[in-house]
């Protein structure tokens, strides 16, 4: 009996709770409903006070509470997961608001949002330098912040993101090797030498990567199995790349968990390259 009556008050309590909500949507009464908002806000209840602002951020524009209301709705959908339309808002704020009460946060949790967004490294890119961008601006904006090395930790996450994406991409070249198994030809039939450039020009681009042992080391592997599969006539100069390579490498990594395959790699290109190996005769 006891549990019957606990449910009848809690399904009146439901009833009692959206009887409410009805009467705020339909209230024409608008300070009325930027206070229902704003509980509605400071409950959870999200979605209910996104509704009821989504109507009332026009209205309320240029008035005490039009500030508030804009920053409040842009919040409601970050707390929901929106963060598309989140950032939407929050930019939309901050534009309208230069220098309102809620402008540093707005920016940072614009880059915040935009950054939850972000998809997985293999996916497209464009989205995550939109979120490097606006994080970086929250800094320009607002050096002092408190929240200044969030922000900057949130940029080198997305960093390591658009690394591992032209990691894969360099990866993949490599993968493939070369068209025809003779790179002799032109750079756009050579995807070991399209390896190469992808990795050097990430390592150019972000020099300080948690993705940089990886990255040199398949710039070894790429320009030893280049010079492998080249011709007579230019396989010494390009194994004598690789060796190059590998004491850079090797200066740099001196404990690498790669060490037994660069000692191997360096050992047979050396061998081209001090006349050990005959290459006429392969």
């Amino acid at each position: 009996m006891k549990k019957y009556m606990m449910l009848g008050l809690l399904s009146a309590g439901l009833l009692s709770s959206c009887g409410e909500y009805n009467k705020v949507l339909k209230s024409t009464d608008y300070e009325y409903k930027y206070e229902a908002a704003k509980s509605y806000f400071a409950k959870g209840q999200n979605s209910r006070a996104a509704t009821i602002l989504e109507e009332l951020i026009s209205i309320l524009k240029g008035t005490v509470n039009g500030e508030e209301s804009l920053y409040m709705l842009a919040m409601t959908y970050y707390n929901q997961g929106d963060f598309v339309t989140a950032s939407h808002y929050f930019n939309t704020y901050y534009t309208t608001y230069p220098r309102g009460t809620y402008t540093e946060l707005a920016r940072f949790f614009c880059g915040k949002a935009l950054y939850l967004d972000t998809p997985e490294p293999r996916l497209d890119q464009s989205s995550t330098y939109k979120a490097i961008n606006e994080l970086q601006m929250f800094m320009e904006y607002f050096p002092a912040s408190s929240r200044k090395q969030l922000a900057q930790d949130m940029i080198f996450e997305l960093q390591d993101k658009l690394v591992e994406k032209e990691f894969l991409s360099a990866k993949l070249y490599y993968d493939l090797g070369s068209y025809s198994g003779n790179a002799s030809y032109s750079s756009t039939g050579n995807n070991y030498l399209a390896a190469i450039v992808t990795a050097q020009n990430v390592l150019n681009d972000y020099p300080y990567t948690k993705l940089r042992e990886e990255l040199m080391m398949l710039i070894l592997r790429a320009r030893y199995y280049m010079a492998k599969e080249s011709v007579i006539e230019k396989k010494e100069e390009r194994m004598r790349e690789a060796v190059d390579e590998y004491y850079a490498f090797i200066n740099e990594f001196p404990e690498s968990k790669y060490l037994k395959e660069a000692e191997s790699i360096h050992k047979d290109a050396s061998k081209y390259v001090t006349g050990e190996s005959d290459i006429y005769a392969e």
